[in-house]
């Protein structure tokens, strides 16, 4: 045999309930939903029910599982999917009227579709979609593992506190919902950072802490909470030039690339293989080291490409034309650099055809990549592929359906075996320890996707805010008084809903700007006004009426992370 495939799925979403619905906010949730999460879990379930050996490592991130755990999504999504249902309706009719019999055709799959897509939420699911993932967890199928808590960025936060305080959140709501402490952990943008002497990369007005100072290394914040394993980009391993995931499909980062290219120097390439497992340590003798898997990139821009990758196919749905008033999608991709006036009709049956084509090239290229490291080392490797897991029914509609076929031939290899994370581990037993640079899978290997001169401003907010924290968590977290401590609760929640790496990203991509600035000022200002109430009532005994009401409004608002816990901004558990 030649070794295993790992396939990774990173889940995701900022928190949307309560903060907008369409163009930016709840639609963002049910449109991932609708076409990701549910279409994933009736391909996984039907895998099984068929008795195929397919194995899945899905990170649910922390803030993801909560809203999926919301009463306000499970009625919000029923009526999002009747509306398209009803959209889909008023199309055919249209459709059929006007004589375009095909397009009818599509319009009557969409409906279909929908009422699928609610079928299996209520009868199979029973509105309950982390049991459905957990289920197939307990029954080997997936391997579930998290995220830091809110997709905070952690190379780029300030303070160990906050980084601690994002890892055992993170825990913590995973024990929640899927019933056992997570074995591994997707580091949001697959940023890592290792220990040496920092400084704060922007200009402040006030100067919070001396100019460097001593910071641990993410991996050692991992080992203290027991978490085995990261995931990292291939030139985070070895150097060379990194491939961003998302550049082809955003303008705004093809802009910002273009300011930040010439700076950018690349590391000589070494000779390690991200076909092998590795361990990252800190070099302290009583912290574990941990594992590190590294994205393939043969397979990767395969998927992630939707220039020359299976998703640029020419008879795969589009993802930009869309129907005016309906928003549905009637039409192929055509040609990935056609202009959307030029784009064919999507032609339903012509589909299976290329999956079953693309499907057999990519176990294809996954065996001969195997054999090839096999034969140069005489030694099973595993081939990591990690995605977006929107990238699969999102941006790529019939995704899921590909990797149905991906595992239904793997199942008949003789070469080739799928395994989680974990057990990839175990059969590699990794023993080598690596020391690995600073970095992400951003396009060059940085952090300018998330720090530039257009998110400068909003470091200037989350640097001040984990300070205020560090302060008053000291301060107060053993506090008996009950009205404190839930304002330190809710300050605390505004301070990893700020930290989230969505907003700077959303900002760089220009995709939904507006929409982030002003999530980044909100939970800014909501914070600035709890510390100030939660100083002038440890100062003077006295809590104004509509002061008090604010900090339930925002708690009511952003209703998350029952289990947080202010003890972890006060000090790191590990100095």
């Amino acid at each position: 045999m030649f070794g295993y495939f790992t396939l990774v799925l990173h889940t995701h979403l900022p928190y949307v309930v309560g903060h907008g619905r369409w163009p930016h906010g709840m639609d963002w949730l049910n449109e991932a939903v609708s076409e990701c999460y549910i279409p994933l879990l009736n391909v996984f379930n039907e895998l099984r029910n068929e008795g195929v050996n397919f194995k899945v490592t899905i990170n649910i991130s922390p803030i993801l599982a909560e809203q999926l755990a919301s009463r306000e999504f499970s009625d919000e999504f029923l009526q999002y999917l009747d509306m398209r249902i009803k959209l889909a309706e008023e199309d055919e009719i249209e459709f059929k009227r006007t004589g375009r019999k095909n397009l009818a055709e599509v319009a009557k799959f969409w409906k279909e579709f929908y009422l699928g897509i609610k079928r299996s939420f209520i009868d199979a699911y029973h509105t309950d979609l982390l049991s459905a993932f957990r289920s197939l967890q307990d029954s080997g199928h997936i391997e579930i593992i998290t995220c830091a808590a809110t997709h905070a960025y952690l190379p780029l936060l300030a303070l160990d506190t906050s980084v601690q305080a994002q890892i055992k959140l993170a825990v913590k709501t995973h024990e929640k919902y899927f019933g056992r402490k997570p074995e591994g952990i997707w580091l949001p943008e697959c940023a890592y950072r290792p220990g040496y002497k920092w400084r704060i990369p922007v200009e402040l007005e006030q100067n919070l802490t001396p100019v460097e100072y001593e910071r641990k290394g993410v991996e050692e914040f991992l080992s203290e909470n027991d978490l085995k394993f990261f995931f990292i980009d291939t030139a985070t391993l070895r150097g060379g030039k990194t491939i961003g995931v998302y550049i082809e499909r955003f303008e705004g980062l093809r802009k910002l690339w273009e300011q930040f290219e010439s700076q950018v120097k690349y590391r000589p390439e070494e000779e390690k293989s991200p076909y092998e497992i590795y361990l990252v340590g800190s070099g302290k003798p009583e912290k574990r080291p941990v594992a590190v898997l590294t994205r393939d990139p043969k397979t990767g821009l395969q998927v992630w490409s939707g220039e020359w990758g299976y998703p640029g196919d020419a008879w795969y749905l589009d993802f930009h034309k869309k129907k005016f008033p309906s928003g549905l999608r009637y039409w192929r991709v055509t040609n990935p650099k056609a202009d959307l006036a030029d784009k064919l009709e999507y032609e339903l049956e012509k589909v299976e055809e290329r999956l079953e084509e693309n499907s057999s090239h990519f176990v294809d290229l996954i065996t001969a990549t195997l054999k090839e490291h096999y034969d140069k080392t005489g030694k099973p490797g595993v081939l990591t592929a990690p995605y977006d897991t929107e990238l699969f029914g999102h941006w790529w509609f019939e995704g899921p359906r590909f990797l149905k076929k991906v595992f239904q031939k793997l199942n008949n290899s003789e070469f080739v075996k799928p395994a989680t994370a974990s057990e990839a581990i175990e059969k590699s037993n990794p023993t080598t320890v690596v020391s690995l640079p600073e970095g992400s899978w951003g396009e060059g290997g940085y952090h300018y996707i998330w720090l530039n001169k257009d998110t400068e401003w909003t470091w200037r907010h989350i640097y001040p805010n984990e300070f205020k924290m560090r302060e008053f968590a000291k301060k107060f977290h053993n506090s008996n008084d009950e009205k404190l401590i839930f304002m330190l609760k809710q300050l605390a929640r505004e301070l990893v809903l700020l930290q989230s790496s969505d907003w700077q990203f959303l900002i760089s991509t220009i995709s939904a700007r507006d929409y982030a600035e002003m999530r980044v000022l909100l939970h800014h200002e909501n914070f600035t006004r709890i510390a100030e109430i939660i100083e002038r009532y440890t100062r003077t005994g006295e809590l104004k009426f509509e002061d008090w009401n604010f900090v339930v409004e925002c708690a009511q608002r952003d209703k998350v992370f029952d289990e947080i816990d202010p003890k972890w901004w006060a000090e790191v558990e590990f100095p």
